[in-house]
């Protein structure tokens, strides 16, 4: 019994029975219901926190299954984050998915603590496993911590290349994340978001819009290349994608096509009506001449692929998606077409009451202008006794909103049994119902009328008020023609009204009995007086609304009967000159001095009678939807009636379409590229294809082109090669370029699958440019891939003569003194075949003198009279390719010799190496020597530290190399390039943007900065303004490309690089180098 007791008040933290934990002992200890809230001994959640530091992954799970458990109930679980989050290095992948859960939930709130966990997300993103790769970048973004957001944004580049479409997906989500957090990497968000907008899965699609919606809503221009695929994929993406995508393509359709419904709203304004027709032919004639014509409507092809993909949506089992459909209709289609949506609409009043209420909201805004669409479905906005309140007062001013002459009776007879509804409230919204349908068709005012009037003896107060202000509004709103055909109504009406005001305790309702009898006391002379005196008995009981109504009753009974109601009117006056209300007070001294003005009358008090007894204008009994059709259908702001944060307007339709072509996507053209070199059949096909020349020069070779077809056939590839280039001879120029290209693109892809893929697309460009190509193919061919298989070996190789060799084309020997960056003639024998541009189109390097800069290493002041400068000869150390080589100036300022000057001990980080120069014996006063020695810094940024020494002294000394000075020179074309910087993206790439001074912005002065700032190489570029520079680390080879674009006096800088470190910082130096005035 005691356990069941026990089980009633178990701990509020950790919601598990104690047969899972233990004894009940257990859970008592735990409880703290047990012993009460302030003991010292309470430990929360205790269990939880010995299962997750356990060594048993059951156990471990168990506890995070729990944990979850009490996340997802809205339990308080944070102060288990530090238990949490050290199993996060957890092997167990189900274990891992959790505490990933968990982390997204309260990163925000443990900053600290998720901080240091960072590497292990960092380290997760590289996982095999997607979801855990997905799960550790939705962390990552969940920490708001400013500091991070350069690792967040290498993360999501990363994962925008990834793989998997899930983890794709997740980079999206946390787009809007970094945003929120630093909005000025918006420029860089765009980018990435221009690359998820490319993506073809559809798993993708949805959250790349949402991130565009939320980053660059404005950016319009995004969205063209990607508007067919997007409107093709709307069926199969998943439903929240669906509404997103619909709803930013609506906006893209209000801005880039024309209004569908324009010319009917132009048809019908300046018709010619009979009056008219007594013209004259001739005149009419005329005018038709005179007027300029109309093009008629025709709809945009992407207009009408829009209606066409989103139509079968309307039968989604979402109501989002649903909704979001009508609105496209209701907003960008004909109106013809809109009726469609109708029956989709009237599905969802199935759903559950709070779907309901936003459906009808949305239909009562659609009934104001298109009545037409929901009249066929009348029956389904009839009131249940089962729906809410507030559904049955939007399903009433939906029936208010369909009822035409046609129906008005069916609609009447429904209205009647809903006024004997035992809600105050809906029975009071129905009568006014009655009374907008009576305002609204004039037939059966009078039969509203009597109804109401009826209506006034109803047991119900509420029902007896709303109908007398009802019937004072349509008496009002009554023409004064039929007041006349019919004087004693208003009378009637009045009179019974009169009689049954003691018994009615509205205010409202009372208010509206007086301004009835006030308005209209000439037909009531005598009962107007009597009713003034009752409620003059009554006038400081009477609510303020009332005792305003009294005040004006009894101005206009002194107007027109001022023998009897005088000193009544006084009497009020008086009163309410001491209300506690300051409004009474005021309206009772204006009143008095129009009325009953004293020996000085105001100038207005002669026109007392026009400003009292003027015909006031009739109220109009209008929809409260009337106006929400300035917010967009389906959105917060509609239904709210008011504009909610974030809302963005619906534009307005342009005048003149903007042009189409944008939308257009040209595509790659593969199947010529595969032809030519599968089969050398088509060569004269392609030949044709891509010539500009007419075909006349054809026709003349068309009987070798044959001769030489089969003689391809018949032998092998170099046979077919040499006759090729026998019949080059003999052409005409322009086929011999595309022979000799399309022998070239043969060669490279049968080399290597590898080497097929990555000239593919190159070669095909540079097909359709015909550019030349020497005729010395063959023999550079070899030699390309002689050089490709050394640069290969080159890399697994520590230190041989080969290495040397190799490196050696790479980069240039320097002098001591200033420094000659490398020039094209190292790299010449590589860029006959795979860079085919002419040399007229291709940005050749040219030489650039780079001054070498000396840096400080030992003060002489410091050094008693020995000062010791180093500098980087940027040439490839005689010690070891991996090392750079240093330069050290010794110089004897003193005035005695220095000895024995030698390197002693070396304070160095793990995988460096430091190889010693030679002893110096003797420095001569005055005398100055050079010597080199070589450092491995194993590609950091960390110093070099060791021991300077002499005979009597030893000075400790550091070098820290820049970042630019660990790398060395690659040889490469710009193929080649392109393809590595592909493969280089993501996290690998650093970019950034700076002014240039007017000094630096010639194409010499940018290679010059960034020769300066690095030991690259520059690659010959086919592109104006944009220069391309490659180098390898010294230490393990790693690639390092840098490119430079320059846009008027603004360049941006790209680094790709594997080692993060060093992108990062060659970019800073690069940038800084460019940007110094």
């Amino acid at each position: 019994m005691s356990g069941n007791g026990l089980q009633l008040t178990t701990s509020y933290a950790n919601e598990k029975p104690p047969s899972s934990t233990g004894s009940a002992d257990a859970d008592l200890a735990t409880d703290p219901a047990s012993s009460g809230f302030f003991t010292t001994d309470f430990k929360r959640h205790e269990d939880l926190k010995s299962m997750l530091d356990g060594n048993k992954d059951n156990l471990k799970l168990e506890a995070m299954k729990r944990i979850i458990g009490m996340v997802a109930k809205g339990k308080d679980a944070s102060d288990l984050f530090p238990a949490v989050v050290k199993n996060v290095v957890s092997k167990n992948l189900e274990i891992k998915k959790l505490v990933y859960v968990y982390l997204t939930r309260y990163a925000e709130e443990q900053q600290d603590l998720a901080l240091l966990s960072i590497s292990t997300f960092q380290r997760a993103l590289k996982d095999p496993n997607q979801l855990i790769r997905a799960s550790a970048l939705r962390v990552l973004s969940s920490i708001r911590v400013p500091v991070i957001t350069p690792i967040m944004m290498l993360a999501i580049k990363e994962a925008v290349m990834d793989m998997s479409p899930y983890v794709r997906k997740t980079a999206a989500h946390a787009i809007p994340k970094l945003y929120s957090l630093d909005p000025e990497t918006k420029e860089q968000l765009i980018e990435v978001i221009e690359k998820l907008l490319g993506d073809k899965t559809t798993l993708v699609a949805g959250s790349a819009i949402q991130a565009f919606e939320e980053v660059c809503p404005e950016r319009i221009d995004l969205i063209h290349k990607n508007y067919r695929k997007m409107c093709n994929l709307l069926v199969d993406v998943e439903e929240w994608g669906q509404v997103v995508i619909i709803n930013m393509l609506t906006r893209y359709c209000r801005t880039q096509f024309l209004n569908p419904n324009q010319t009917d709203s132009i048809d019908d304004v300046d018709k010619p009506f009979y009056e008219d027709s007594d013209k004259s032919s001739e005149e009419e004639d005329e005018t038709k001449e005179s007027e300029p014509k109309k093009k008629p409507y025709v709809m945009d092809s992407d207009h009408r692929l829009l209606l066409r993909q989103a139509k079968p949506l309307l039968n989604s089992r979402n109501a989002a998606v649903v909704m979001s459909v009508a609105q496209l209709y209701h907003h960008c289609a004909p109106k013809a077409e809109v009726g469609v949506v109708a029956k989709a609409l009237i599905r969802l009043l199935r759903s559950h009451k709070e779907i309901q209420y936003v459906v009808l909201s949305n239909i009562a805004t659609m009934t104001i202008k298109r009545k037409g669409m929901f009249e066929p479905y009348l029956k389904s906005f009839y009131v249940r006794s089962s729906d809410p309140l507030h559904v049955k007062l939007l399903k009433l001013e939906i029936l208010t909103s369909l009822a035409t002459e046609t129906n008005i009776s069916t609609i009447l007879r429904e209205l009647q049994t809903y006024v004997l509804s035992p809600d105050k409230e809906f029975a009071a919204a129905t009568i006014q119902a009655i009374g907008r349908c009576a305002s609204n068709i004039s037939e059966i005012t009078d039969t509203c009328l009597n109804g109401l009037v009826h209506l006034m003896s109803n047991r119900d107060e509420s029902v007896v008020a709303e109908s007398v202000v009802v019937i004072k509004k349509l008496l009002q709103m009554r023409p004064t023609s039929s007041e006349k055909k019919r004087p004693s109504e208003h009378k009637d009406i009045i009179c019974h009204m009169a009689k049954m005001v003691e018994k009615i305790m509205v205010p409202m309702a009372r208010a509206s009995i007086l301004w009835l009898i006030g308005e209209y006391s000439e037909r009531v002379p005598k009962i107007a007086p009597d009713v003034l005196r009752k409620f003059a008995k009554s006038f400081i009981q009477e609510e303020d609304i009332v005792k305003l109504q009294i005040l004006n009753l009894a101005a206009k009974l002194c107007i027109t009967n001022q023998k009897q109601t005088k000193l009544l009117c006084q009497y009020v006056l008086n009163l309410a000159k001491y209300d506690q209300n300051y409004d009474i007070r005021d309206r009772s001294r204006f009143l008095r001095q129009l009325v009953l003005p004293g020996e000085k009358s105001s100038a207005l008090a002669k026109y007392a009678k026009k400003i009292f007894l003027a015909t006031k204008p009739a109220p109009v009994l209008a929809s409260k939807f009337q106006d929400r059709d300035q917010y967009q259908l389906g959105t917060l702001s509609h239904l709210l009636n008011t504009r909610a944060h974030g809302y963005q307007e619906l534009p307005e339709w342009p005048e003149e379409a903007p042009e189409p072509s944008v939308r257009n996507v040209e595509m790659p053209i593969w199947t010529e590229k595969k032809i030519s070199t599968k089969k050398k059949k088509n060569t004269a096909d392609l030949k044709s294809f891509y010539s500009e020349t007419e075909s006349s020069d054809e026709d003349d070779s068309d009987g070798e082109s044959q001769s030489d077809e089969s003689e391809e056939e018949d032998s092998e590839e170099e046979s077919g090669e040499e006759s090729e280039e026998e019949e080059d001879s003999e052409n005409d120029e322009n086929e011999e370029e595309e022979e000799s290209e399309e022998e070239v693109s043969s060669k490279e892809e049968d080399s290597s699958e590898e080497d097929s893929e990555e000239e593919e697309s190159s070669s095909e460009e540079e097909v359709v440019q015909k550019k030349p190509v020497k005729k010395e193919i063959k023999p550079e061919k070899s030699k390309l891939k002689e050089e490709k298989s050394s640069t290969k070996n080159q890399s697994d190789l520590l230190l041989d003569l080969d290495d040397l060799g190799s490196l050696g084309t790479g980069s240039t020997p320097v002098t001591p003194g200033d420094m000659l960056t490398p020039t094209m003639a190292s790299s010449m024998s590589n860029l006959s075949i795979s860079d085919r541009a002419s040399p007229t189109n291709v940005a050749m390097p040219q030489p650039v003198i780079v001054p070498s800069k000396s840096y400080e290493l030992l003060n002489r002041i410091k050094g008693n009279g020995l000062s010791v400068e180093y500098k980087y000869t940027r040439s490839i150390s005689i010690f070891s390719p991996k090392m750079v080589s240093i330069e050290l100036t010794l110089t004897n300022s003193g005035d005695t010799p220095i000895t024995n000057i030698s390197m002693g001990d070396k304070k160095l980080q793990p995988g460096m190496e430091v190889q010693e120069f030679p002893e110096i014996a003797t420095l001569g006063a005055g005398s100055s020597t050079s010597v080199l020695f070589g450092i491995n810094y194993n590609d950091t940024t960390q110093p070099a530290m060791f021991d300077l020494c002499t005979q009597d002294q030893k000075y400790s000394v550091n070098i820290s190399a820049p970042v630019g000075e660990l790398v060395q020179p690659y040889t490469m074309n710009e193929s080649d390039f392109r393809t590595q910087q592909g493969k280089l993206g993501g996290m690998n790439e650093n970019s950034g943007s700076t002014d240039l001074p007017e000094k630096n912005q010639s194409p010499k002065a940018i290679c010059s900065c960034v020769h300066t700032a690095a030991n690259v190489l520059q690659v010959p570029s086919s592109e104006e303004n944009i220069y391309r520079f490659s180098a390898k680390t010294l230490g393990d080879g790693t690639l390092v490309l840098v490119s430079v674009k320059v846009k008027e006096s603004k360049a941006t800088v790209t680094v790709n690089c594997e080692k993060m470190v060093i992108g990062t910082m060659l970019l800073k130096d690069i940038k800084s180098t460019l940007g110094k005035k």
